[in-house]
């Protein structure tokens, strides 16, 4: 029998292996830049996505809260505190954690009590970029602690960033701890923050809607008591506000190629600010307290002064609950004429001291007090003893 022999398995040469491995090489190479590229377009898909998300909330939020301006207010509580381009205050009835509030807009049972009534002037706050304090008065519905709280927005600047133009949005609600709405903000180019539009009423009886020039912001309730003899004119023009155009630039927090921007923008109209509660003021205020004139220095020790001190009328925190503010007279001891007021002082207190600072050396005064309703209609006046100054 012949025997074959087999053939001779041959080897891959050192040259073909250096071949196979440089096109493995090169094969591999162009795989993981497509993979690169495929995990960077989706990261910033992601980050697009979220940066979407992040401005629709911060305008939905804004909207949710800021149509609920001035509901369930009480007339002599202002609507809308304060504007400007980054800062805007309004009082609402947004919550309550009890069944019995009706005029709440939503119910919380796990709000905290301080979050779902009005501040009082003991609990004050500082409007954001100004010095001002608010609430300058306590305001009151039915005898006891208005239920509508002041509900602040503000646009700050994000000092945890290496970016200047970074801005962050919070959300306030009386004197608690502000919260951050969103992040990664920028202004707008050529737009503010917070565009406002005021009511405008035509000859013909027609109204429409003005935009309110930035120039002429901020504008703030300086008058402490709503709808009051002297919230008229250039002090009343915050309560014209209707709506608010909101505006700002989105990011993803990236920076250099990969950062994208989104501008967004919406028209948010307060649908409740301008109307107000009716009331019946039926009878005179019930004014039964006995002023009290006492001469004294001012804290200089210097200047001369006069404080007049005295205690609410029963129609303030019962009764026909009605007092808005009282009315100061002041005359010479030389004379019997009490002619015009004084000065008035919003009510919202216990008890109040007016200083009169604009008294002379050697002269005699008379002062006199009477409560004011919303009719208005005064109480009678009670007066003061005679206070000479040294």
């Amino acid at each position: 029998m012949t025997l074959s022999r087999g053939r001779t398995r041959r080897g891959m040469t050192l040259v073909e292996m250096l071949a196979a491995l440089l096109i493995f090489s090169i094969v591999m190479a162009a795989t993981l830049k497509v993979l690169s590229a495929e995990s960077r377009s989706f990261q910033l898909g992601s980050e697009r996505i979220a940066m979407y998300q992040n401005g629709r909330f911060a305008l939905n939020e804004l909207e949710k809260d800021l149509r609920t301006s001035g509901a369930g207010a009480p007339d002599m509580q202002p609507q809308v505190v304060y504007v400007s381009d980054s800062v805007l205050m309004v009082n609402a009835n947004y919550w309550t954690n009890t069944a019995g509030d009706v005029e709440a807009v939503y119910y919380n049972p796990d709000a905290p009590d301080s979050a779902v009534q009005a501040m009082k002037r003991t609990g004050q706050i500082t409007i954001p970029y100004t010095t001002t304090a608010y609430p300058d008065s306590n305001y009151y519905s039915g005898g006891v602690n208005s239920n509508s709280e002041t509900i602040l927005f503000y646009f700050r600047v994000d000092s945890s960033t290496s970016r200047t133009g970074d801005y962050l949005l919070f959300r306030r609600v009386n004197n608690l701890a502000p919260e951050v709405v969103a992040t990664n903000i920028l202004r707008t180019t050529g737009t503010p923050f917070f565009q406002y539009y005021k009511v405008r009423t035509t000859s013909a009886g027609a109204q429409s809607l003005d935009t309110v020039p930035q120039a002429s912001l901020p504008w703030r309730h300086s008058v402490p008591i709503h709808l009051s003899i002297s919230d008229t004119g250039t002090l009343a023009r915050i309560d014209s506000v209707r709506a608010v155009k909101v505006s700002f630039t989105v990011s993803n927090g990236r920076l250099g190629t990969n950062e994208r921007f989104r501008a967004v923008s919406r028209l948010i109209r307060l649908p409740n600010v301008g109307l107000v509660n009716t009331k019946s003021c039926g009878d005179l205020p019930i004014f039964t307290a006995t002023p009290a004139a006492a001469n004294g220095f001012a804290v200089d020790g210097v200047t001369p002064v006069v404080r007049v001190t005295f205690v609410r009328s029963i129609d303030e925190n019962a009764g026909e609950l009605d007092v808005q503010r009282y009315v100061i007279w002041r005359r010479l001891s030389s004379t019997t004429d009490w002619g015009d007021p004084y000065v008035t002082v919003p009510a919202g207190s216990a008890s109040y001291t007016f200083t009169d600072g604009s008294v002379s050396s050697g002269q005699s005064y008379y002062y006199a007090v009477a409560a004011q309703d919303c009719t208005p209609s005064l109480s009678a006046l009670r007066s003061t003893s005679m206070v000479t100054i040294p």
